[in-house]
């Protein structure tokens, strides 16, 4: 019948005998019939969807007499389309499934949730009309819903294989785009809708249109580029050439990712109805190029190794860390990972490959417009293009665009692009794959990255060496402990969010449906009085500002909501990578525990572990942390929480009705999770033995300074933050608060008014995320925003003095931060210190290169000095490891942008892998907060695999870390026994000689070093040169300053080398570039620049010293012992 030899056609009834014959005597059945004609559920699925046929007409057909064939051939179907990559057949299953299914739906009960709507006024052909009014769901928004409805149809039709549910989720989204609007074009055409006069306006019809124009354009374009590539003479260079880029991927896939790439800019970079030109040509370059490798990727899928489990070898030990390294070497060697396709795409084939592709799009995409004459009636039709190039002035600065015709963009917020939210934006439903390499882990179909870093092709160097060499397997392991986690939603508490949200009410961060703000009021003088005009303006800004951002945060909300509600009643994993400092993060972006108080109160573990009588005192002070009342020591905690025991009833059985005693909490909805699992504990007749899901939190004392304390033995420091042994907890933020208090009174008393305004107002929550954040190097303007942003939250200062106010307030908030971290400002200044001479150092090689005489260009001797040749060499960036052998490296530099000539106009773009001079402001500025950032990475990483070895389950967020209530007495002792091994590691003392090995022989001019107070600093931090008679001569001459940083000696070899120049013209003056106005940091590295130029034409122009003699001694270690915190038990709670 198959092959036409019978002159019958095969039935849906044909197809469902021969698959109920494979269902009752396949090989592995009970009743085995072994015939070389038999045909698998595989060739069977493939030739009756090729026929038309539809699997629903297949599974209800009279053959099937049993309800559980009928649900095993369903389930049977569904994972061999599962396999096939045919979504559309597993949906329609699932719907078949749902039909006539007994199994309970997770989702049966639960409300839908609510969408954010705007209003829009359209006709039926999408023509705008002041009378007609509705609500539609933003486009971005109703893809999440529609995909997240292929994760419940697949929950009903797969409950239990959830590997097969994961591969579906993964499953290409340009693949399924192309069989969805193939199979929508097919129903217009059959309802007839193929008529202009019958057809609506509709964007999938419109986009099916494009992508059959835009295929058939691809295909002759690609073959007209090859083509001409080849009558290329040999002299052009191969790698310009984009046909064997453009024919990795089919015509079809390409237009589909144009298509969709460019209708998901839509809006991005501050451009209405359209999008930056630069932006979406890289985009799509990029889209392009992530398609290929995911495509590589399904060829290249192997088995992957299992992970160490609880209780076997620890990875700490020798045996232990090469059992885990040779395993993963093993998996590696099964995978391709050497081959051409893993390297990266350039920024310039990226943008090349765009702007073919998006050139073609716009030449095809048409669309039809309708008006009406006002004069006549009559009704007029159009074709116009659907996307055009314009141009539009953006800061003075002219900026190209691609726009949509505007019947498109009216269309894009009503018609959903359910295609473009990528299944690698969700959790998975199994293990994420462990990691192999730096960039073979995580998700299971989709190449994922394990360390996330912008456009910087040294840091994947160094990453990729390090992991060559097996020396950052531990990070990989920390990186499995932390994916590996299982989650689950708190259906109590969803249920709750869920009632809040649809109610549309202010509740908690839920921003409301309709703004509810009033509007500020026009004052009577409004016209008379200038400052009463500016306070009002400045008043209605402020609310124009809140009210448009209120529908953004509510689309945020209801994002987490709509995920939350598809993974209901499933056990899920979050996996993670790491950022270039080492700090991990989960990759699915919307719905995790890093999130806000909001995400963190949805989730909980998967896995229940019994109280016990530790763990159940362990949740009465979690409830009372999260309430607020965390400064208290653990048995008033304790006491606390018995005391507001009728509070915490009410909030668990009444959180809506009740006295809502829990949304005054600082962390409401993470308080209210906690006050039902005590209920529910309290109520199970055993609270010890009740089964617990519940995570519970150790979170450190602002980390970065107790990192600071522990490296420099201070001791004054490491009591404010609770390494030292205290009965009560050290809280550094009031002590900061009530020095500030007592500053400002001082001066109310002396008649500052601005003192007198914030007096008595100073608390602990305005100056906590300035004192918090002080550590990782925040400057005076960035405290500024810090503190007017909380002092606009008290809503007891005048919203027009907050600025002032704010401003006076962080000069004294660092000034007190200043005295009482002594120890943590030396150690900071030391780390500037060394990333700035770094920057400025020049590696022995490369200045030989430099200062050999060069032929001048004409017209420009000027460039052509010493001083400009020396100074381009300056591309030293800091580069250091962590004690888990992770290299880290500072990104920082002065990338310079090039100018790419496209179809549609010119782009600049910046190339990260072309030379670039460092940044040396950044580097120093950001280096301390870095390396401090990285400390806690590592300390966050020994801790998760020693909870791992140890049976714990574990999450953190940074410095809070996360597990069962009864194990948090475990996981405290591990926490400190892991602090207390890094810094007993002499973490500055490895760092400091690190630095010296690396840039040993790396050399500083001496232009680069008299600058600003660069050398004031190196003489108060004890630095030493050495130096011979003769040079030290030459010094005290140029009255640099520099000769009170010399120690003069004969016979020992000097740190001071002279450059052998010939050229004795390029010793000249170089010309002064004065600062324009701009920031002050960007003023004061002008300055720098200044005085170096200004010193090129000095005699020691040609000096040039050793940057390792130049690298200050370490601060003085104080006296305080890292060991004394095993007996605190404030450090972390």
């Amino acid at each position: 019948m198959e092959d036409g030899s019978e002159n019958i056609q095969p039935t849906s009834q044909t197809y469902a005998i021969m698959l109920l014959a494979w269902l009752r005597f396949n090989p592995e059945s009970e009743n085995p019939v072994y015939t070389a004609s038999a045909q698998s559920p595989t060739k069977l699925l493939s030739r009756f969807t090729a026929r038309g046929i539809s699997p629903t007409a297949v599974i209800s057909d009279r053959v099937f007499t049993s309800s559980e064939e009928a649900s095993q051939l369903i389930q049977m179907l569904s994972k061999t389309a599962v396999d096939m990559n045919m979504s559309r057949v597993v949906s329609e299953l699932g719907q078949a499934e749902a039909l006539g299914s007994q199994l309970p739906d997770p989702l049966e009960d639960v409300p839908e949730v609510n969408p954010v709507t705007k209003l829009v006024i359209v006709d039926e052909f999408g023509n705008v009309l002041p009378s007609k009014t509705k609500e539609e769901v933003p486009f971005n928004l109703d893809i999440l819903r529609k995909h997240l409805a292929q994760v419940a149809l697949a929950r009903r039709v797969l409950p239990e294989d959830v590997a097969a549910r994961q591969k579906l989720l993964e499953e290409s989204v340009y693949d399924v785009a192309v069989e969805r609007l193939r199979h929508e074009a097919s129903v217009f055409d059959e309802l007839g809708l193929g008529n202009p006069s019958l057809r609506r306006a509709d964007l999938q019809k419109w986009m099916w249109d494009w992508h059959q124009r835009l295929k058939g354009r691809l295909e002759t374009e690609i073959e007209d580029i090859i083509a001409a590539e080849q009558k290329q003479t040999k002299t052009d260079k191969g790698g310009s050439r984009l046909g064997p880029f453009l024919s990795l991927v089919s015509s079809e896939k390409l237009s589909l990712i144009t298509i969709l790439e460019i209708m998901r800019l839509n809006g991005t970079g501050g451009v209405n109805d359209g999008m930056k030109t630069a932006r979406a040509l890289l985009t799509v370059g990029r889209a392009v190029e992530n398609e290929y490798k995911a495509q590589m990727c399904k060829r290249n899928h192997i088995a992957i190794p299992s992970q160490l489990r609880a209780g076997d070898q620890s990875f700490f030990t020798g045996l232990g860390y090469r059992d885990l390294h040779a395993r993963r070497v093993t998996a590696a060697k099964y995978m391709e990972d050497s081959e051409e396709w893993t390297t990266q795409w350039t920024q310039l084939l990226r943008v090349r490959m765009g702007s073919i592709l998006v050139d073609c799009l716009m030449d095809v995409a048409t669309v039809e417009r309708t008006a009406v004459d006002k004069r006549t009636g009559e009704e007029l039709r159009e074709r116009q293009p659907a996307f055009y190039h314009a141009y539009e002035y953006v800061r003075g600065q002219k900026l190209g665009v691609i726009r949509l015709n505007p019947v498109v963009a009216d269309r894009l917020a009503k018609d959903g692009l359910r295609e473009t939210l990528h299944p690698r934006h969700l959790p998975m439903l199994v293990k994420p794959k462990p990691w192999l390499g730096p960039d073979h882990g995580g998700y299971l179909y989709n190449k994922s990255a394990a360390m996330r870093f912008k456009d910087c092709q040294e840091q994947q160097s160094y990453l990729e060496h390090a992991s060559s060499l097996g020396n950052v397997e531990l990070v990989y392991a920390g990186l499995d402990v932390l994916g590996g986690t299982p989650w689950k939603i708190n259906r109590n508490i969803f249920d709750v969010v869920l009632q809040v949200w649809n109610s549309g009410e202010r509740l908690c961060k839920i921003p409301p449906a309709m703004y509810d703000k009033p509007e500020p009021e026009k004052p009577e003088n409004y016209d008379t009085d200038v400052k009463a005009k500016s306070i009002y303006g400045q008043k209605l800004k402020t609310y124009s500002q809140d009210k448009a951002s209120n529908h953004s945060e509510r689309c945020n909300v209801n994002y987490k909501i709509e995920i939350a509600r598809a993974f209901l009643g499933d056990t899920f994993y979050l996996p993670h990578n790491l950022d270039f400092r080492g700090r991990a993060y989960p990759i699915p972006p919307h719905l995790n525990h890093i999130g806000d108080d909001l995400s963190r109160g949805i989730l909980q573990f998967a896995e229940a572990k019994p109280l016990g009588e530790r763990g159940l005192r362990w949740l009465k002070i979690h409830l009372s942390n999260l309430y607020g009342f965390d400064k208290a020591n653990f048995d008033e905690r304790e006491e606390f929480v018995m005391k507001h025991l009728d509070d915490v009833y009410d909030s668990a059985e009444k959180p809506l009705e009740g006295r809502r005693w829990w949304i005054t909490a600082d962390d409401p909805w993470q308080c209210l999770a906690t006050c039902m699992e005590l209920r529910a504990a309290l109520e199970s007749g055993d609270p010890h033995a009740y089964m617990s899901y519940l995570p519970v939190h150790q979170d450190g004392t602002c980390n970065g300074l107790q990192h600071y304390a522990a490296l420099g033995g201070d001791g004054q420091g490491a009591a404010q933050v609770n390494l030292a042994v205290t009965d009560r907890p050290s809280d550094v933020y009031t002590f900061v608060a009530n020095m500030v208090e007592e500053a400002a009174a001082k001066d109310a008393a002396a008649g500052d008014k601005t003192a007198q305004l914030v007096s008595g107002k100073v608390s602990r929550k305005v100056v906590k995320q300035t004192v918090m954040t002080t550590v990782y190097g925040v400057t005076y303007v960035g405290a500024r925003e810090q503190i007017e942003k909380q002092l606009k939250d008290r809503g007891d200062i005048p919203e027009e003095e907050c600025w002032g106010a704010s401003a006076y307030l962080a000069k004294q908030v660092l000034s007190c931060i200043g005295d009482l971290f002594s120890g943590a400002k030396s150690i900071q200044n030391w780390l500037n210190l060394c990333a700035k001479l770094i920057a400025k150092s020049v590696p022995e090689e490369r200045l030989a290169e430099a200062i050999q005489p060069q032929k001048k260009p004409r017209g420009r001797a000027k460039n052509n000095t010493l001083y400009n040749r020396v100074r381009k060499e300056q591309m030293a960036t800091v580069v250091w490891t962590t004690p888990l052998g992770l290299p880290i490296v500072q990104p920082y530099r002065k990338t310079k942008r090039k100018q790419i000539m496209t179809a549609l106009q010119s782009v600049y773009i910046s190339d990260p892998n072309a030379p670039a001079e460092v940044n040396g402001a950044k580097q120093a500025s950001a280096f301390p907060p870095n390396f401090i950032h990285s400390l806690d990475a590592t300390h966050m990483m020994l801790t998760a695999l020693e909870c791992r070895t140890q049976g714990l389950t574990f999450a953190s967020v940074h410095d809070s870390y996360w597990t069962h209530a009864s194990g948090i007495d475990k996981m405290s002792e591990i926490i400190r026994d892991t602090f207390i091994a890094l810094h007993s590691s002499d973490v500055l003392g490895k760092l400091e000689a690190e630095f010296r090995a690396r840039y040993a022989n790396h050399m500083v001019p001496v232009a680069s070093i008299r600058t600003g107070s660069l050398i004031k600093n190196l003489k108060a931090a004890g630095c030493r040169i050495l130096a011979s008679a003769e040079e030290a001569a030459e010094f005290r001459d140029s009255s640099t300053g520099l000769s009170s940083l010399l120690d003069v000696s004969d016979t020992e070899t000097s740190d001071v080398s002279t450059a052998p120049i010939t050229d004795v013209e390029d010793v000249e003056d170089a010309p002064v570039k004065r600062a324009k106005s701009r920031s002050r940091a960007a003023a004061e590295e002008d300055e720098e620049e200044d005085e170096e130029q200004i010193l090129a034409n000095s005699p020691l122009s040609d000096k040039f010293i050793r940057l390792g003699a130049l690298i200050p001694p370490l601060p003085q270690k104080g006296d305080f012992k890292v060991e004394t915190i095993k007996k605190s038990q404030y450090f972390f709670s």
